[in-house]
């Protein structure tokens, strides 16, 4: 809007001189409202427009021109010279004028009532029907005229009629009359509802009666029809023509129809159980009975208060005894029923053992296969109320037992596992409690210590649980050094383990760390003391598989995993294989490897270095090419053909079977045909994880590249006949699958390029350009780029007075805000120079008044 008006104002105050830009220009500009724009060095043929600048002039020219345009716009926004006639249906010839008032009457009322009523909360309009409020009307206490009365309405009464025109027949005395309007008086509106209401009632209790006899005389003619129908039903039926058997039979939608009529409905269950209602349940369950064993134990049973027995209501209280008990025992011994001969001196009516409470019988352990009957591996049992309850809660025994059979129970109880244990505050402790137990107890003890000892339970319970995983790390190497290492016991802690790390996994992997870094201490210390380090013992071995178990080995970065992988580096890169068993834990360090890149499928160079060594000391003759060995392997040397078996008859008798992991653990003295079939075993099972290798890295790029030395060594095995055929079939299959994978990367190969011309003398010519063009473009493009400058230019500058014409108009608006407080502060103030005038004057009246 400004721009507009001022831009060629604006151009003239600052292209021309003072003189010329304006008629009334001043002859002599002052000299401080003159702006020269130096320039810093003098062009030949170059035009100046803004050297001379007035700012002061052309803002003053500016303001004029808004204060004549936009102010006089903004002062006259609100603002009409024409006269609209707004009235309802003024111009419309479809209505009447009658229909025009009635709704111009309508709106008002409705414009006054919004008005009225919008913050009216607690008076409402009072609705009248001919002249009556409603609210009254529905009170029904008004008197209803009988039928005579509102056909007589309008009719002069008797009374009226005589006197004044002398009707025949007198009229009653005056008492008379009075008597006769008592007699009948009219009903008011409320007891003739109370008479509807109990006529209603009388008919209902009518229709209820009519209802029952019809009904009976349905029953009755129903068994009437029954036995009529026997006597029917000895006649020969008549044979049904087809269409009406086809009429009779059922359609598919019928039969679905009564399916779904005798399906079985869902029933609602319990609700589900939280983690911490869970554990205190089931440490209340071991609490009781652990309480139980020990009064077997102690045998103190006799003194314990007994569940009261359910009793019928139509019992007859005759089937006690009051002298004595004539029943016998009744008990299983190697699987045959046994029963007592000599009578008890003391019996009592037998009750029913309840785990849940303190009056369990003493004789549960007798009835009970051992340990194992009060096992609570199925904790799930006590988890639903629906379930049934544990086998220890549900024996049947008698109270009573002779002096023979009470010390049996007590040493059987003595005998018998507890049912709560502390949580062990050293690793001695807790050997004490595992060592010289089968492995169901060991296991039934750490998970009573975890139920006993739950985090939900005490405060402390965490710090317990999280010292048990470690104590638990420690018992597991302990087995694993034994001579047999107890595998099957640790296969099964495995379990108790993932448990406690599932719990407490901060705690479990700083655990694990320290014990693989004590590993990988206890190496580097010997590589540094001796120059070379020896494959460690099958502790550290299982432990590495138990952190593959325990913790996720597809990350790209674990706390526990990444140095677990690096610890297996180590093994196959600085032990060298010196032994039978070195090579036994060399491929299970290669088992653990697959293991743990099998979902990232890491490629691992050790690995397949590993398993090209063992190839290579497996292999007859000397190296061939095609490969080369790198460290920890060497190409010569005693243990060069370590693997290496010449004897005929050993290979033919040799078959294929697992290798245990308890050849690595301790290494007995073994016959030489033993030590040959451990060593095919040792070559058959690394052909093996050559296979996996070769399914699990076959999708990589340089996949031939990578398998191109074994490949020259299992064609050196494959061209050896004396390897038993199981051996080679299994080479002959690795070899095939190299095969079968793809080429995936093609070889480099360097670009053509092309040749280079050689140098000619012929002038290049340029066409030279005016100054200050962009070079190298049309006209059609320079005139392009010079709209799109003059649309940057006059768009900067539209909103630069758009701008200014806002400052403009946020001006003038806060200086009719400020006029107007102006005006308001004088008028209050000569408000109160009134009311202090006229106190003033009362109080001088006053005192006057005061002083007369």
């Amino acid at each position: 809007m400004g721009k507009a008006r001022s831009a060629g104002a604006r151009g003239k105050a600052l292209g021309a001189p003072a003189g010329a830009r304006s008629g009334r220009a001043r002859p002599n500009p002052n000299p401080f409202e003159v702006k020269v724009n130096r320039q810093k060095f003098q062009v030949l043929g170059r035009k100046t427009r803004h050297d001379v600048g007035m700012p002061g002039v052309s803002r003053a020219r500016a303001l004029q021109k808004r204060t004549q345009t936009l102010l006089k716009e903004y002062k006259e926004r609100d603002k009409s010279n024409v006269f609209t006639d707004k009235r309802f249906g003024e111009y419309d010839s479809n209505l009447s004028p009658e229909e025009k008032m009635l709704k111009r009457f309508a709106l008002e009322q409705q414009r006054q009532h919004e008005k009225k009523s919008i913050y009216n909360l607690n008076e409402d309009e009072e609705l009248t029907h001919y002249g009556q409020s409603l609210a009254d009307i529905e009170k029904h206490n008004d008197i209803v005229d009988s039928d005579s009365d509102a056909e007589d309405r309008g009719v002069l009464s008797a009374e009226l009629t005589a006197a004044h025109f002398g009707g025949g027949g007198g009229l009653l005395p005056k008492k008379a009359q009075q008597q006769g309007q008592e007699a009948e008086k009219p009903k008011s509106r409320r007891e003739l509802i109370e008479e509807l209401i109990a006529r209603s009632k009388q008919e209902k209790r009518e229709r209820q009666a009519q209802r029952e006899d019809a009904l009976e005389l349905t029953e009755k003619l129903d068994q009437d029809w029954k036995e009529i129908q026997t006597l029917l039903a000895l006649r020969t039926a008549k044979p049904e023509s087809g269409r009406e058997q086809e009429k009779r039979r059922p359609d598919t939608y019928d039969i679905m129809v009564r399916e779904l009529g005798f399906e079985m409905k869902a029933q609602p269950s319990n609700r589900l159980k939280t983690e911490e209602e869970l554990a205190k349940e089931e440490q209340e369950r071991l609490k009781r009975l652990e309480a139980e064993r020990r009064r077997r134990m102690l045998g103190k049973e006799d003194g314990v208060p007994r569940r009261p027995e359910h009793t019928s209501a139509d019992d007859l209280s005759d089937g006690f005894v009051l002298d004595k008990d004539d029943r016998r025992t009744l008990s299983y011994k190697d699987g045959r029923m046994h029963v007592e001969d000599e009578p008890r001196p003391e019996a009592s009516d037998d009750e029913s053992g309840d785990g849940g409470g303190e009056g369990s019988s003493a004789g549960g352990s007798e009835e009970s296969d051992g340990p194992d009957s009060h096992s609570d591996l199925g904790s799930d049992a006590g988890s639903d109320a629906g379930h049934e309850r544990p086998a220890e809660e549900q024996r049947l025994t008698p109270v009573k037992r002779s002096s023979t059979g009470g010390q049996d129970v007590q040493e059987a109880a003595r005998a018998e596992l507890p049912y709560t244990f502390a949580a062990p505050e050293s690793y001695k402790e807790l050997k004490s409690l595992l060592s010289g137990k089968p492995v169901e107890e060991q296991l039934l003890v750490v998970e009573r210590i975890q139920k006993c000892n739950h985090p939900s339970l005490a405060v402390g319970n965490k710090a317990k649980l999280e010292k048990l995983f470690g104590f638990l790390l420690e018992y597991v190497g302990d087995l694993a050094t034994k001579d047999p290492p107890d595998l099957g016991v640790i296969d099964k802690l495995v379990v108790q383990l993932y448990n406690l790390c599932q719990m407490f996994p901060e705690s479990a992997s700083y655990s694990m760390k320290f014990v693989l870094r004590d590993a990988m201490h206890e190496m580097e210390g010997m590589v540094e003391t001796t120059g070379r380090a020896a494959f460690p013992g099958l502790d550290v071995l299982v432990y590495l598989k138990v952190a593959g178990l325990l913790f996720p080995t597809s990350d790209f970065w674990h706390p526990v995993v990444t140095p677990a992988l690096l610890c297996l580096s180590q093994l196959l890169t600085k032990c060298p294989v010196l032994s039978l068993p070195d090579v036994v834990k060399g491929l299970f360090v290669c088992c653990l490897f697959l293991d743990y890149v099998s979902l990232s499928q890491r490629f691992i160079p050790e690995l397949l270095n590993f398993l090209l060594g063992i190839l290579y000391i497996a292999a007859p003759g000397r190296p061939g090419q095609g490969y080369s060995l790198v460290p920890p392997f060497r190409a010569l040397g005693k243990n060069a053909g370590l693997l290496w078996v010449s004897d005929a008859e050993d290979v033919a008798t040799w078959q294929r079977r697992s290798l245990s992991l308890r050849w690595a653990g301790s290494w007995k003295a073994q016959t030489r045909t033993e030590a040959n079939h451990t060593r095919l075993s040792c070559l058959a099972v690394c052909l093996a994880l050559v296979k996996r290798c070769v399914l699990l890295y076959g999708a990589l790029p340089a996949f031939h590249d990578i398998v191109r030395p074994l490949k020259a060594l299992l064609a050196q095995h494959l061209a050896d006949c004396s390897r038993p055929l199981e051996i080679q079939e299994l080479t002959r299959g690795v070899l095939t699958d190299m095969e079968k994978q793809p080429t995936r990367c093609r070889p480099l190969v360097c670009e053509k390029s092309k040749p280079v011309p050689l140098k000619l003398f012929t002038p290049r010519l340029v066409r030279v350009l005016e100054f200050g063009r962009k070079q190298g473009s049309s006209r059609e493009e320079q005139e392009r780029r010079r709209l799109i400058h003059k649309h940057k230019r006059e768009f900067k500058g539209a909103v630069r007075e758009i701008r200014r014409d806002n400052q403009f108009l946020a001006r003038m608006q806060l200086a009719e805000i400020r006029e107007r407080d102006a005006e308001r502060k004088r008028k209050v103030k000569q408000l109160f120079n009134s009311l202090a005038t006229q106190e003033g004057e009362w109080k001088a009246l006053k005192r006057k008044k005061f002083q007369k």
